[in-house]
């Protein structure tokens, strides 16, 4: 049996995902990595997936994770950071019987302010990976579940303290396709916060 596209997609973004963090981990030799957790939370529209914080027939609600970061300083001022979800995919694959996972390459760029603190901005690319019901199910009506896939894109605007860590906003929008299934679309923002060790 023919394996489907977007399966074939999953595993080449994946794997250009991992190359992107092994590349990153390579140059710790040069020193600049740096390791730490983001904590997010924040609201999305999305018309494919269920949400387990809504009713069945809404489109979207909130959205939350615990995330690891690992951050390469390239320069003073840019740094290419690596997310690494973990709340999400482990709470809903354990309590719920699904698959959220969207780890993200993000590029930050750093723009200094008075008092050692600076403006971070940057484009993050990632992947979203599904496997679930859509959002005419709840969690006591599961409707069929399907796979999907997309290219999880961001922005962040934030605020830097002298010793990394920031403070800020960062929007989302994801297509999802799927061979069972309508193309998706997820919009949303978030206030994330993540702290270097």
């Amino acid at each position: 049996m023919r394996e489907p596209v977007l399966a074939r997609l999953a595993l080449f973004l994946c794997a250009g995902l991992l190359c992107a963090g092994q590349t990153v981990a390579s140059e710790t030799s040069e020193g600049g990595l740096s390791y730490g957790a983001l904590v997010m939370a924040g609201g999305r529209y999305d018309n494919l997936r269920m949400c387990v914080g809504s009713d069945a027939g809404v489109k979207g609600g909130p959205m939350a994770d615990i995330q690891l970061v690992a951050k390469y300083a390239l320069s003073s001022r840019r740094a290419i950071a690596f997310h690494l979800p973990v709340m999400r995919p482990i709470l809903f694959g354990a309590a719920f019987d699904m698959l959220q996972f969207e780890p993200e390459v993000a590029y930050e760029h750093q723009i200094p302010l008075s008092g050692g603190r600076s403006l971070v901005t940057g484009p993050g690319l990632g992947v979203s990976l599904h496997y679930g019901p859509d959002y005419e199910s709840d969690l006591d009506n599961r409707g069929d579940e399907f796979f999907a896939a997309g290219p999880y894109i961001s922005c962040l605007l934030a605020l830097a303290s002298e010793s990394g860590n920031t403070l800020g906003l960062r929007g989302i929008y994801v297509p999802l396709f799927s061979d069972e299934h309508s193309t998706g679309t997820v919009l949303g923002a978030a206030l994330e916060l993540a702290v270097l060790f």
